[in-house]
């Protein structure tokens, strides 16, 4: 058994995961996970999945070459395009893969947080296309940044609730929609989006965004005839960055590049950066880093991007980086707006401000190793973020 694999098995990797919840929550948990393992090792489940993700998602999502950037930037950048993928995101993959488990498990209402919003409309979208109903569970603060989503769950039949906390908007949305499954576990599903929670969803989710790195992989082997140097991600809950980091976990020759918010700077409240900033605790069902205080009590957050505003990761991330086969850096609002300048006026791309920060970390990377081969997860588009941009001046 590799390390990554005890995460099925236990739920942890070295001191990180774990299943922290209340107990009137736990029979529903290990029901959970006795389901996901049948369903994700039967044949006739992964074959529909394909389908779905082939006929509906639109994958394999593709491999685009930047060249413009890379000759900007000093080297070889090449974009794994989950901004191409349905509704927009890679959130997309998660979305119809959790909604399918819920079908299978006979529930009948789905329940999702979200903080950009990309994770709400994929799970409204898979709701719509299996037959579920959907209530997504949002901050008040990420309802007005991030309206353009909220209208798209509206129209796809979700019921957008509202979570009046000005501060810690994503997290406070987590709890609001935990607080929702406890009276009903069996026939409500909690369709979890971050890489994080207790066990069995690490596993869940990484078992499903997982098909990002497979692709990826071969893609780049095809047309490259090897591996990448790198392979940068940007860094919140951690479902996009773990998607594709995972199937390069067993290739030593290839280095890991996580990218987390760092805000306006290193103060405390001013920045998202929990691997780079953080100490290990328990938030949301595992013990993970947390951006907290001596006391345990978690600090506010802050990124330009809704969804990196989060003091919190997955539990995963926090193993690679306590075991060195993955680089945690941070890269600032300004570095991430930069980015996207760079790339939406070489390349004719507009991405996500939580991808920009990946794009930061590869300039950023380049600028220390000139010449590298990079792979970088394109995982989501910006339209959602136009309103935010405006409003900056861009």
């Amino acid at each position: 058994m590799t390390p990554t694999d005890t995460l099925r098995e236990t739920g942890r990797l070295g001191d990180f995961g774990g299943r922290f919840a209340p107990e009137v929550l736990v029979p529903a948990l290990e029901r959970l996970e006795t389901e996901a393992k049948r369903l994700i090792d039967d044949p006739g489940f992964q074959d529909e999945l394909a389908a779905e993700l082939r006929d509906w998602v639109g994958r394999p999502t593709p491999l685009t070459r930047a060249g413009r950037l890379g000759e900007a930037w000093g080297g070889e950048i090449w974009l794994k395009r989950e901004d191409l993928a349905h509704t927009g995101a890679h959130k997309i993959n998660n979305g119809i893969g959790q909604a399918l488990l819920a079908r299978e498990m006979g529930a009948t209402r789905v329940i999702a947080e979200t903080g950009a919003g990309q994770h709400g409309v994929a799970s409204a979208a898979a709701c719509a296309r299996v037959g579920l109903d959907c209530t997504v569970y949002m901050g008040a603060v990420d309802i007005e940044r991030q309206a353009p989503n909220v209208e798209r769950m509206r129209l796809l039949g979700t019921e957008v609730v509202s979570v009046e906390s000005a501060a810690r908007p994503l997290r406070a949305a987590i709890n609001e929609a935990t607080r929702e499954w406890v009276p009903d576990p069996v026939h409500t599903y909690y369709l979890r989006g971050p890489a994080g929670g207790p066990h069995p969803y690490p596993w869940i989710v990484r078992e499903i965004q997982s098909v990002i790195g497979r692709e990826a992989r071969t893609q780049v082997s095809e047309v490259l005839g090897r591996l990448p140097d790198v392979v940068v991600a940007c860094v919140g809950g951690g479902s996009n960055a773990i998607g594709l980091f995972h199937p390069f976990v067993g290739d030593d020759g290839v280095a890991l590049l996580g990218v987390e918010a760092g805000g306006t700077g290193p103060d405390q409240g001013h920045n998202a950066a929990t691997v780079v900033r953080g100490s290990p605790g328990v938030l949301h069902g595992s013990y993970s880093l947390l951006l907290q205080n001596d006391d345990g009590q978690i600090f506010e957050t802050h990124s330009v991007s809704a969804g990196l505003d989060y003091p919190g990761v997955g539990p995963e991330h926090a193993w690679l980086a306590a075991s060195g086969r993955a680089t945690y850096v941070e890269a600032t609002d300004e570095e991430a707006l930069a980015a996207l300048d760079d790339i939406s006026r070489l390349e004719g791309i507009l991405p996500a401000l939580e991808t920009s920060h990946a794009l930061a970390g590869a300039k950023r990377h380049l600028g220390a190793n000139p010449g590298d081969v990079v792979l970088v997860g394109l995982s989501g588009r910006g339209d959602k973020d136009i309103d935010i941009l405006r409003g900056l001046g861009r």
